[in-house]
């Protein structure tokens, strides 16, 4: 009977891949499953809740706590245009099936969120519903707000309603079909968003509980640093295995000694979440440096320990196309040997060397130092290349960052070439960037 319908054989075969390999990515982990142990609701937890604000602003008013819980939970960056407004959206996030653009969350009651009842705003956090029950992309990371409490989502909504409104029409994202019929949310939504709070592991520390609410719930770092699946959604079996966001990866942040941060101190981690830049490791650039510049710089130092505890234990991940930094300098050949003329160099001459010295130490600051740095060290040189378009202009408690743009002044070769040389000279593993690949980065700014 089997034999005679083979057609029918093989359609039974494919319905039962198709069903496995969506049961696969629906049924994933959630985000703290990898601890194990005993998990409750957040008011049957006793002991130091690891929502809302830190001890230091207990006493702070409504205002004040809704808005280092705005910090923590990084609502500026997406919400600000170049130039614009705070909060009054416009900043496009150029995606492989078009652009989105974020919205106004200022108080403007045409434009923004001012007619938002409480639950209104807890339908945008926690499910993904905007005004009038619209669905709303996952770009918005409402599958990571999900787990913050209520009562941390309405005091973000009280500091929000301080604001001046500003009134700011939403631009109209250009998404292609069939991906702008946001009713398909709908669908994506109830198989990727739980919809539920952060439940505290009684069997993990008050510390830790902290800073998995912090890393998972306010600061949604899996959204950028873990990759995604076939529904594009977090797949969670290759937690913090890095990913790449707007043509800037976001590198392994597991324990992995290679690939991740395992041979970071907690110092290096602590100084590099609250200053961007960790000696030896690398200096925040692109979105990371927004991230330290706009929410972790402003979070108090017990939070910043709790989320390097928590960072600590989720499961190493290898990330097989990155090597081991190198870390020795390299050789001083060139004040030797002037005929040595690798593509790159007279670019890397003119431009860089000032700064970031022959050997990858730099002369100048301990941030301009290439030695050691993840970007340096990573062969499809993507950071390197971003870092050379934009430049970087950031601030910390230590010292100015000014780094250039150059994206204007070169072509895409010589900016292509310039990063090759970087990653040959500094780095454990050379690239091979073409011209082509940095008129994609051009074309994801």
């Amino acid at each position: 009977m089997i034999r005679s319908h083979p057609l029918l054989v093989s359609l039974v075969i494919i319905v039962v891949i198709v069903l496995g390999v969506a049961g696969h990515m629906i049924l994933g982990p959630g985000a703290t499953d990898f601890a194990g142990g005993h998990r409750v609701a957040l008011a049957n937890y006793v002991g130091p809740g690891p929502a809302g604000v830190p001890e230091e602003l207990e006493s702070a008013s409504m205002i004040a706590k809704g808005e280092y819980l705005a910090r923590a939970a990084d609502c500026m960056v997406c919400h600000t245009a170049k130039d614009g407004a705070p909060y009054a959206g416009g900043r496009p996030f150029v995606l492989p099936f078009g652009t989105i653009y974020s919205t106004n969350i200022t108080p403007d009651p045409e434009t923004g969120i001012g007619n938002y009842s409480d639950q209104n705003f807890l339908n945008a956090v926690h499910k993904g519903l905007g005004r009038g029950d619209r669905r709303l992309y996952p770009a918005m990371p409402f599958v990571s707000y999900t787990l913050m409490s209520d009562a941390d989502a309405l005091t973000i909504k009280a500091y929000l309603f301080s604001l001046k409104p500003v009134h700011a029409p939403a631009l109209a994202n250009t998404l292609a079909f069939p991906f702008n019929q946001r009713y398909l949310m709908a669908f994506w939504s109830t198989f990727f968003n739980p919809d539920k709070r952060f439940e505290p592991n009684t069997d993990r520390s008050p510390e830790w509980n902290r800073g998995a609410y912090l890393v998972e719930a306010m600061g949604h770092c899996g959204e950028c640093h873990t990759p995604r699946n076939l529904g594009m959604a977090l797949n969670q079996r290759r937690k913090f295995a890095g990913a790449v966001q707007a043509g800037w990866r976001a590198y392994n942040i597991t324990p992995d000694p290679n690939a991740g941060v395992g041979v970071w101190s907690d110092a290096d981690l602590i100084h590099y979440l609250t200053l961007g830049h960790a000696e030896g490791r690398g200096t925040a650039s692109g979105p990371m440096g927004e991230a330290v510049d706009e929410s972790l710089s402003h979070l108090t130092s017990g939070d910043v320990a709790a989320i390097v505890a928590y960072l600590r234990t989720v499961p190493i991940e290898n990330s097989p196309d990155l090597p081991a930094p190198r870390v020795q300098p390299a050789s001083e050949f060139f004040a030797e040997d002037h005929s040595a003329n690798p593509p790159g160099k007279d670019v890397y001459e003119g431009a860089c060397a000032g700064c970031h010295g022959w050997s990858g130490i730099s002369p100048v600051l301990t941030s301009a130092t290439l030695t050691g740095t993840r970007a340096v060290n990573d062969p499809t040189a993507g950071n390197v290349a971003q870092v050379i378009l934009h430049g970087g202009q950031r601030h910390t408690a230590d010292q100015s960052v000014n780094m250039p743009e150059f994206g204007s002044a070169y072509s895409d070769k010589e900016i292509a070439s310039v990063a090759n040389f970087v990653t040959e000279r500094f780095g454990a593993k050379g690239s091979a960037l073409t011209s082509n690949d940095i008129v994609k980065l051009r074309a994801a700014e």
